[in-house]
């Protein structure tokens, strides 16, 4: 692996995340070269070390690798078209945010211009970079990843997940599915619980044990899951399901928005028409593995 303390890095777009890139590298000893559109949001990079590179092209020449945070593939894309940009030979890493297919069609395009990639997802808030809490996700050539881990280790806790170059991607949309849905789902608990009085200071740790137990599950409904077999070890769905009626009652009976256990209801209905009844949860798998536009 390169020395992590070394390695030469380029920034390509200077957006909020991507200054909190640089600026990890800069942390991190490396000689770091930035560029963007607008020249100025370089101003406090350069103070630190950094080097403002005039064009792309030249930006690309100064390091051993170039991470892209632009607004969104077509951005990229337009970046690099509109200046004929000499990618022969070069490793791009691109952190913008987007779908698994455009990162697929990413890595065609880069494969077409002789340029190695890897796309990824960053799992932090821009404060976070830098450090152990943020995640950072590659996906794409095994070897392109080991070559630059250590140096890619300056931006937080990173991780290859496979040569698809579209798993990042998933990997992040599927987070940003969990987070919502425990956050909706304390949401839901909070605004019935505030009909009686009880703030959400006073409910949040109470929720937090709630979640931090159904966390433990997942392992062991994975296995269910990756088996095709969900035996009910624990409660059948027609029981959850007497239970999700429950709390659309209450929630209606205190005036509380009932929309989202509606849903999950007339999810594990179907599921129990189809007669999975008698079977746990992780069953409804086979709900959420069907696109329905009813």
């Amino acid at each position: 692996m390169n020395n992590s303390t070394e390695t030469p890095v380029t920034i390509i777009g200077l957006g909020l995340m991507g200054r909190a890139l640089a600026g990890a590298f800069l942390k991190a000893g490396h000689p770091t070269t930035v560029w963007n559109r607008t020249s100025s949001k370089a101003d406090r990079l350069v103070a630190e070390g950094a080097r403002l590179a005039p064009t792309v092209g030249d930006a690309l020449e100064a390091g051993s690798l170039t991470i892209i945070c632009v607004t969104d593939y077509p951005a990229l894309y337009e970046l690099f078209g509109a200046n004929d940009v000499e990618l022969g030979g070069r490793l791009l890493i691109n952190l913008t945010s987007g779908s698994s297919a455009q990162a697929r069609e990413a890595a065609r395009w880069a494969e077409q211009r002789g340029a190695r990639y890897l796309d990824g997802a960053i799992m932090a808030i821009p404060s976070a970079v830098g450090t152990a809490d943020a995640a950072i996700l590659h996906s794409g050539p095994r070897a392109d990843f080991e070559t630059h881990e250590s140096t890619l280790g300056a931006l937080g806790t990173v991780s290859y997940l496979g040569a698809d170059h579209g798993l990042a991607s998933l990997y992040d949309v599927a987070g940003l599915a969990m987070m919502w849905s425990v956050l909706n789902a304390w949401l839901q608990g909070t605004a019935m619980l505030r009909t009686a009085g009880v703030d959400a200071a006073t409910y949040a740790p109470f929720a937090q044990q709630i979640a931090t137990g159904v966390a433990a599950w997942l392992p062991g409904y994975a296995e269910q899951i990756d088996h095709g077999s969900f035996p009910a070890e624990v409660s059948a769905l027609e029981t959850d399901a007497r239970a999700m009626e429950h709390l659309i009652e209450e929630s209606t009976a205190v005036g509380v928005n009932a929309e989202l256990p509606k849903l999950l209801k007339t999810m594990a209905d179907r599921a129990i028409a189809a007669g999975h009844g008698g079977e746990q949860y992780p069953v409804l798998i086979e709900e959420f593995g069907k696109l329905r536009n009813d």
